[in-house]
């Protein structure tokens, strides 16, 4: 689950980690009373869970009552990377000195914790690594060590923060790792870290987001929660306890097991085609797990041929092709299907599907032949 800014800003301040004081409006009028209360000059911030936002106007600095409401006109229902923006931040504006960055994260192929912190900050990440990739400073830390004082100590100066500002940049460092671990997170960042004209660290921005596997242990994050946009498709998918992310291209992508989607992605990609999303249908592929599946995707205005990826291990492949039969006769499904089926009883799901006589099925043998096919159908060959 991604938070936004404002939600972020309240998780950190639950750790201790100084943040920005100010308050999230949905309306016009009440975005001139904030930054009235809070004091000249003020910030209006949109509320989006994209990066970029100062780059598209989302950001603005204000003076008097008549420009915050000129900002605030301007910037709710603004459109920022197809982000509706509903919400604005109001908070004083920073006396900034200097801008840092740093973020707690998991690194899957070392299997422990990520930290990374930059005297760069303000700016994004990806940026500074290629412009200037020995101002990033790394830690890996083991889950059961943890970070010690020492630790985030050498690694701030071995990032050569302004000595002015390590005490405090080594503080929010310890405070981040552990809202990072006590609050199960997968991703906090802060971008920028600043140190004030007045000598004081602390967070500008905040990008959070937890493990929704964690949920149980805090039942506080439905107020986090209330607040999310889904769009259609993910609501529905939510709904059906599918594992679903919309994108943007045209060909819906159903597969057994997250590498497995993930690589029917990729596959879909090289031979030129874009996918509408990823699904995961995890270990059962039956009848009312694929017919929600369908059901989903069908509800995808952009999709133009729905590829079905299926590696029978666990799961049979004639079960498969039998879920799949009886999902389209649930199912009005609007665009041709494409079906690989490998595995156990492989044959007999092929012979299943085969039978079953409908124009709307082409099954192919390997993944490569099925993406292709599919991307065909989609219009999207190149």
């Amino acid at each position: 689950m991604d938070l936004f800014e404002y939600q972020g800003k309240r998780f950190f301040s639950s750790y201790g980690i100084p943040t920005s004081k100010g308050e999230v409006v949905e309306e016009v009028a009440e975005a001139v009373r904030v930054a009235k209360e809070v004091g000249f000059p003020a910030v209006v911030k949109a509320q989006v869970q994209v990066g970029g936002r100062g780059k598209a106007g989302g950001i603005r600095l204000v003076n008097s009552e008549e420009e915050t409401e000129v900002a605030a006109s301007a910037i709710l229902g603004m459109d920022i990377k197809g982000h509706l923006v509903k919400r604005v931040w109001i908070e004083h504006a920073s006396d900034i000195d200097k801008e840092y960055y740093v973020s707690v994260t998991l690194d899957r192929g070392s299997k422990d914790h990520l930290i990374l912190i930059s005297s760069q900050g303000g700016v994004e990440i990806e940026e500074v690594a290629e412009s200037a990739p020995e101002a990033i400073k790394r830690l890996h830390v083991n889950p059961i060590d943890g970070l010690s004082e020492d630790e985030a100590r050498q690694l701030v100066a071995d990032a050569e923060i302004d000595s002015q500002a390590r005490q405090g940049v080594v503080e929010t460092l310890l405070k981040l790792y552990r809202a990072y671990v006590d609050g199960d997170a997968d991703l906090v960042e802060i971008n920028p870290l600043i140190l004030t004209t007045s000598g004081k660290v602390h967070a500008l921005d905040a990008k959070v987001t937890l493990d929704d596997n964690a949920a149980f242990r805090h039942p506080d994050w439905e107020d986090f929660r209330a607040a999310q946009e889904l769009d259609g498709r993910e609501k529905l998918a939510k709904e059906k306890h599918l594992n679903y992310i919309g994108l943007d291209g045209s060909v819906g992508i159903i597969a057994n097991g997250a590498g497995l989607a993930m690589s029917t992605l990729d596959v879909v990609n090289q031979v030129g085609g874009s996918a509408a999303n990823f699904l995961d249908l995890g270990g059962g592929a039956g009848a009312d797990v694929m017919a929600a599946a369908l059901e989903v995707i069908n509800t995808d205005e952009n999709v133009r041929s729905v590829l079905i990826n299926v590696f029978g291990g666990i799961t049979r492949c004639d079960q498969v092709a039998k879920g799949i039969v009886d999902a389209l006769k649930r199912v009005d499904i609007q665009s041709p299907l494409v079906v690989r089926l490998d595995g156990t009883n492989a044959q007999e799901g092929r012979e299943i599907l085969a039978n079953y006589g409908s124009d709307k099925i082409q099954v192919e043998a390997t993944m490569i032949d099925a993406a292709r096919r599919a991307v065909e159908l989609a219009g999207e060959e190149r």
